[in-house]
């Protein structure tokens, strides 16, 4: 019986890691405290999976922020900004490169595949010194071992490594990143050669690059990298693991073929056509660890669905060469069901968190060998019966409506340039119009208030009365720093997609449902049910209240029904496009009522389109289209002289463009000051767009302050490719994590820059 699980979640089932590592970051407590709550959580985690009677348990999966940042360590890779002079790399330089530092900005983070986590870039270009310079997958197995846990150490693959890496500033774009592989093989040669040492007999090597449309000479280097490395790895045995779709025919015969490698990862949740080249040959003497228990979603497995997907693998491959496994790392589900106490007993039947996937993937290898927990198997049949059958999932007036969208495409009247002239009529904007995203810092103070409320300690009145204050301090402080379109801050929210959530029908919350998205930042998907409805207004109150304190234009807060849909763990029995028009339906009935209300520019947040496309070129047109749709359904109704906004995250806008423009917003402002070239790029391939654009100004993520010339140089580069009468000045995110010490210096720099601007353009005229 052998079972398998790819990865764990590091943040611990009640975020211990956050607390570690922000304490330790703000100066309260040492490394070796950090250290200590580390150790006991990966010690934690191990004897868990052991006690589960898992067979292959992986090291070396946890991270103090990242797994492509730890192998950028593991091989000396530093951008020489850090001032890395060799040695084993300790905590200070692997969180500047995370984080940024007082001198230096961080390292660029992008998303990992079409999860929402991401990872630390790696800067690499011909001049990088490699080094092996972090022993940390090393010292985890013998941690592990040291505590009688014999585990199998998880490297990313050197080619995966690579693909996923970025050419450093100032090295030619058209730098083969693959061209560096023998540089990196020796590095990786010495880890297993050490790991073999310590007493390891088998390692994982994730490759999950090989789900993703790979030209020739790309699934080559696998071959030659395998081939390098093959008399290093005789003598273990050897895993080589994808996950997050389907491996297409091409890359799966190479993988296939790889020297020194004796068992194969395939992630069968999202991936079953997968299924169809194993049964059309599978080598020989060879293991396959299927991926049945799904990694990215909180739903109970189906039993006997997977039971019978094993049985029939069982006749390709052979008994003793299937192991049972998870269909990626856990990493992206929340950790533990049994820390959701408030959550009522129907739904909690149907869901399984990190601790009872471990268990299920378990139960299913049990079951494979021919000792099935029945009272297991019957209790999930149960489960899935009542989901089934329940009448919370259906609603059938939303299944109508629905339905009824299929015959419009929801655009417009007027096309964006008259709407545009429409607006300013209204709203008499300076050019350069200053904004901010939405959100405003959210004090000690604040997030107390919210949660005596929640806990019924705080009267509503009292909780009306101290959100009415903080919206007023924020509106006020826009007015003094004489930014032109004003926000109020979101006082009353914890989260973009939660707040929503908790207004909607169809939708359940957990108390400790968290999920790592990038270092110590977790977010907490809300678990779409059932049909998705909106019982009555959500945000009119706040904002009308807010717009009545200023003359000013106040922006409307929403969040896009894609973007509440893709950072949602989503029901799994319908597709996921159905869902997205219920919630679409939704939101338009709360931005006609804003507009009834006297809000005359609406922010519609689409931060996450771009994050649910799919990792296949084939599947992309299809998803942009229900995608784009469902943001021009929560709009079409509104008056021309109502301002749409859209705001969008970290996007590689470069490939969907064409998408952005037919989402048809007035004005969609844009996180890229991590990467401003590659967003700029696009406009200056000679993309016409006419709406309204701001790109981000500045870089929220980082604590830096930027100066009023950094800023002005930014826009002037931006104005170089862009036309002075659409271009918006505005950070690139949300102030919610940030300190108003650094909020207040950095919005009055951006003001500044956008009026020396100004005046410069005036006096050029």
């Amino acid at each position: 019986m052998a079972s398998h699980i790819v990865g764990y979640p590091r943040m611990g089932p009640k975020r211990e890691l956050k607390f570690a590592l922000e304490s330790f970051w703000d100066g309260k407590s040492t490394a070796e405290d950090l250290q200590k709550v580390s150790a006991d959580l990966r010690s934690s985690i191990w004897k868990q999976m052991s006690a589960a009677g898992t067979k292959f348990i992986p090291s070396n999966t946890f991270a103090h922020y990242d797994q492509v940042l730890d192998t950028t360590a593991m091989l000396g890779a530093v951008p020489p900004r850090y001032g890395y002079t060799g040695g084993e790399i300790g905590l200070d330089v692997y969180f500047s490169m995370a984080r940024g530092n007082a001198s230096v900005p961080a390292m660029e983070m992008t998303k990992w595949f079409d999860t929402n986590y991401h990872y630390i870039v790696p800067e690499l270009g011909p001049e990088v010194n490699f080094s092996y310079a972090s022993h940390k997958a090393v010292n985890e197995y013998k941690e592990a071992k040291a505590l009688g846990v014999d585990t199998v150490p998880v490297l990313v693959g050197p080619v995966s490594y690579l693909l996923l890496s970025k050419a450093a500033k100032g090295v030619d774009k058209s730098f083969d990143l693959l061209s560096l592989l023998p540089k990196i093989l020796p590095i990786y040669k010495e880890v297993i050669t050490e790991l073999k040492a310590a007493g390891a007999t088998w390692i994982q090597l994730d490759e999950p690059v090989l789900v993703m449309d790979l030209e020739g000479h790309k699934l080559q280097a696998f071959t030659g990298a395998y081939a390098e490395l093959e008399s290093t790895l005789s003598g273990l045995n050897v895993l080589v693991e994808t996950y997050f779709a389907d491996i297409p025919a091409e890359a799966y015969k190479t993988l296939t073929s790889l020297k020194g490698v004796t068992a194969f990862g395939f992630d069968l949740v999202r991936g079953t056509k997968t299924l169809d080249l194993v049964k059309a040959g599978f080598p020989e003497g060879k293991y396959l660890f299927a991926g049945v228990v799904d990694g990215r979603n909180i739903w109970a497995n189906d039993f006997a669905a997977s039971l019978s997907t094993l049985q029939a693998l069982e006749g390709i491959v052979g008994k003793d060469k299937l192991v049972v496994s998870t269909s990626c790392s856990l990493l992206h589900t929340a950790v533990d069901l049994i820390n959701e106490t408030k959550l009522d007993d129907e739904i909690k039947s149907w869901l399984a968190f990190a601790a009872q996937k471990v268990v299920e993937v378990n139960a299913l290898a049990k079951a494979l060998a021919g000792q099935k927990d029945e009272a297991l198997f019957s209790a999930n049949a149960a489960a899935l019966a009542s989901r089934r059958s329940s009448p919370r999932v259906t609603n059938e007036g939303v299944q109508k409506a629905a339905a009824a969208l299929k015959g419009s495409d929801h655009r417009r009247a007027t096309n964006v340039s008259a709407r545009l002239d429409a607006q300013q009529k209204k709203l008499n904007l300076p050019i350069l119009p200053t904004t901010t995203i939405g959100s405003f810092p959210q004090t000690v103070e604040l997030r107390r208030v919210r949660r005596e409320y929640k806990a019924k300690k705080v009267s509503e009145e009292d909780y009306v009365k101290a959100i009415k204050e903080e919206i007023k301090k924020v509106v006020d402080l826009q007015e003094e720093l004489d930014i032109d379109v004003l926000v109020h801050g979101e006082p009353e929210r914890n989260d973009m997609v939660e707040y929503f959530g908790e207004q909607l029908s169809g939708f359940a919350f957990t108390a400790n449902g968290w999920v790592q998205s990038y270092g110590s930042r977790c977010v907490k998907p809300p678990v779409i049910y059932g049909d998705v409805s909106r019982p009555k207004a959500m945000t009119v109150f706040w904002s009308a209240m807010a717009q009545s304190m200023t003359s000013r234009p106040m922006k409307g807060m929403l969040t896009g029904p894609v973007t509440i849909l893709n950072w949602s763990f989503v029901r799994n029995d319908q597709p996921r496009h159905e869902t997205c028009y219920q919630i679409a339906l939704a939101i338009k009935d709360e931005v006609e009522d804003l507009e009834k209300g006297g809000i005359g520019v609406i922010q519609i947040d689409e931060a996450a389109l771009r994050e649910g496309l799919p990792l296949r070129k084939s599947e992309h047109a299809f998803y942009l289209d229900w995608a784009v749709h469902s943001f021009r359904i929560t709009n079409c109704g509104v008056q021309d002289s109502t301002q749409i906004h859209t705001h969008m995250c970290y996007s590689h806008f470069n490939d969907i463009i064409h998408s952005i423009i037919d989402m048809d917003a007035d004005v969609i402002t844009i996180e890229n000051s991590r990467s401003d070239e590659k967003l700029l790029s696009v406009f200056r391939e000679g993309v016409k767009y006419g709406a309204g654009i701001g790109p981000g100004v500045y870089d929220i993520h980082s604590p830096r302050i930027p100066s009023s010339e950094e800023i002005a140089e930014r826009v002037n580069k931006m104005l170089a490719v862009l036309e002075q009468n659409i271009l918006w000045v505005n950070p690139d995110c949300g102030l919610k994590t940030r300190k108003y010490t650094e909020v207040k210096p950095a919005l009055k720099n951006m003001v500044d820059a956008a009026k020396l601007i100004r005046s410069q353009l005036a006096s050029a005229k």
